[in-house]
């Protein structure tokens, strides 16, 4: 676990709610990452995990709550319940703080490996060409994938793909990363590199909320274990405690279910 400091979270929400028509998929979640804590938001399918990080880089909207990126707010609700986000110039400079990683890995399919890479950086951030080049390069490298720099994506394997998401996604330089099911489009055989890709920025002390079914990951990688279900969290534990005792009864029967 990181050492606690007077820092602010990296990651704050508070009292987050959010609907889809009638339905209220998020109920009041708060949540706070620390700078260089790794994450793993697990619990069923449908509980409201991957809206709950979509929300926290404005993907989608919530209607009530607050959230806090470095300590700066993104969303905020005044006394009449009225929602309002940082102005977007604003909102634009907070969400860039955070690279997403997506289940179904969203490259653009008519560019090559570096395009994709160095797409966002030039036209985004206004980083010339060559510079971006450069970091692309490192990124591939460090995913090892150098050798595919100039392959499109249809040439790629699943787990090739979602490393060079990853690359991508450490292009923009972000403070923090979030995973959205990263590994459940993957062949079980190809679980394992996408894994270790994670495991490694972990080691170098990103901050991480990780959604994930990959109990493994949750229980070595994990300082801290979330668990949502029905659009509440339940449970929020360092991740020894959690698999050793999840301590509320739904919990502990989707833990039974997946290990």
């Amino acid at each position: 676990m990181p050492a606690m400091t007077s820092e602010a979270p990296m990651i704050e929400a508070i009292g987050v709610r959010k609907r889809f028509g009638s339905n209220e998929v998020l109920r009041g979640v708060s949540l706070s990452v620390s700078r260089g804590e790794v994450v793993a938001l697990i619990g069923p399918s449908g509980s409201g995990k991957s809206t709950f990080l979509r929300c926290l880089n404005q993907l989608e909207t919530i209607d009530a709550g607050e959230i806090r990126i470095g300590g700066e707010v993104l969303a905020s609700t005044d006394a009449q319940g009225h929602c309002r986000y940082a102005p977007e110039a604003e909102a634009r400079r907070l969400c860039r703080k955070s690279g997403m990683v997506f289940q179904h890995f969203n490259l653009f399919p008519h560019l090559t490996v570096l395009e994709n890479l160095i797409e966002a950086p030039m036209v985004v951030a206004g980083l010339e060409r060559r510079r971006a080049v450069e970091r692309a390069e490192a990124l591939l490298a460090k995913v090892g994938l150098s050798a595919k720099r100039d392959s499109y994506p249809a040439r790629l394997s699943g787990g090739q793909k979602q490393r060079v998401a990853i690359a991508r996604a450490l292009c923009m330089e972000p403070e923090i990363m979030l995973f959205d099911e990263p590994t459940s489009a993957l062949d079980p055989e190809l679980t394992g590199e996408v894994l270790r890709t994670m495991r490694e920025l972990a080691e170098e002390r990103m901050t991480m909320l990780v959604v994930t079914h990959e109990m493994g990951f949750a229980r070595e990688v994990a300082h801290t274990v979330a668990f949502m279900d029905e659009g509440e969290l339940l449970v929020i534990k360092p991740a020894k405690e959690f698999f050793a005792d999840p301590g509320h009864e739904r919990a502990r029967a989707f833990l039974d279910h997946m290990l």
